[in-house]
């Protein structure tokens, strides 16, 4: 497995990635992928990856996006992790989130916020088996095919930036 950052040539494969974790229904509110402009004016420039099968597939991404535009929250940024189909259950998911946490890092984040819906088990125990807990929920946030949905709010704070 490889990673590397997520260049535009990348979007294709990243889109198809995203289309695969909304028709779970489990993934996000988002209800189809948006453009490549609209994608890659909201994630941080820097800090987006793929991750590539030894056969050369992609096999998911990560990216953070930035929660706020006050400078007060410039270290605070929410993650976005999408897994190939074919390619759940095998670590890619693990591998991409620790790249994505010691790069945030690297690069000054303090704080890694991600929203996942309490079905999705998965999602939750790769974020808490890497350092973020549940902080809280976000009672019917927003709705999927007329349905309102909970969204647990998870969080990591750095152990190294931002303690001083």
């Amino acid at each position: 497995m490889t990673i590397r950052e997520l260049l535009p040539d990348d979007w294709p494969a990243v889109r198809e990635i995203y289309a695969q974790g909304i028709a779970t229904g489990q993934a996000t509110l988002e209800t189809s992928p948006p453009e490549w402009e609209v994608w890659d004016q909201s994630h941080v420039a820097n800090l987006r990856y793929v991750a590539f099968a030894d056969h050369g597939e992609v096999s998911g991404w990560a990216a953070l996006t930035p929660v706020s535009g006050r400078c007060v929250y410039a270290g605070v940024a929410e993650v976005s992790i999408y897994i190939a189909e074919a390619f759940r259950g095998r670590k890619v998911g693990d591998l991409l989130l620790k790249h994505l946490i010691i790069e945030s890092e690297d690069n000054g984040y303090w704080t890694l916020q991600a929203g996942i819906f309490p079905e999705n088990p998965a999602s939750i125990r790769l974020h808490e088996s890497n350092g973020f807990r549940i902080i809280g929920y976000r009672e019917k946030i927003g709705k999927i095919n007329g349905i309102w949905r909970n969204v647990n709010l998870l969080e990591r704070r750095s152990k190294t930036i931002g303690i001083n």
